[in-house]
């Protein structure tokens, strides 16, 4: 947990099978390479703030940068990429047969769950997941920035959260 500016931001990974239960049922995310990070926030500025402009980026222990996937993508997403073997190849190249109908990860939990406020009023929380295609890694830091004031539209200063696993 993180304040600045007073505005608190707090994060939880769910990489664990526990974690992901409580929160998407039977859908381990993990398990098909998505990382979901449950992010809260806390406004006592005492004015309005707008998290329109908001990023969130996972930075890996070698400061590799890693956007969050938007929830209504993550059905689509591949996650972590896995070395394929090709047992059969094939003369021509075929596009990859991704159907989002099919996919395990298209159901209401990850749009549902996801963080969705645009605004945060004096006072109020808002929390919900972002998603990131990447597998936890002990050092880790969740990169808070774009929050702004929404009357003069300044930027607060970044959060950068370090993220237990």
């Amino acid at each position: 947990m993180q304040t600045v500016e007073k505005l608190t931001v707090a994060a939880d990974v769910y990489a664990t099978a526990e974690k992901a239960k409580k929160a998407f049922g039977k859908l381990n995310p993990n398990q098909h390479g998505i990382l979901p990070v449950l992010v809260m926030m806390r406004n006592s500025t005492g004015q309005s703030l707008t998290l329109e402009g908001m990023r969130v980026e996972y930075i890996l222990p070698t400061r590799q940068k890693v956007e969050a996937t938007p929830a209504r993508e993550v059905a689509r997403a591949r996650g972590v990429e896995q070395p394929r073997v090709n047992r059969n190849p094939l003369p021509v190249p075929l596009p990859p047969r991704s159907s989002v109908k099919k996919s395990p990860l298209n159901v209401w939990e990850i749009e549902g769950r996801a963080f969705a406020a645009m605004m945060l009023p004096p006072g109020e929380t808002a929390s919900g997941f972002f998603y990131f295609q990447v597998s936890p890694r002990p050092g880790s830091v969740l990169y808070v920035t774009g929050i702004q004031e929404a009357a003069t539209r300044r930027e607060l200063f970044y959060v950068e959260l370090p993220l237990a696993q």
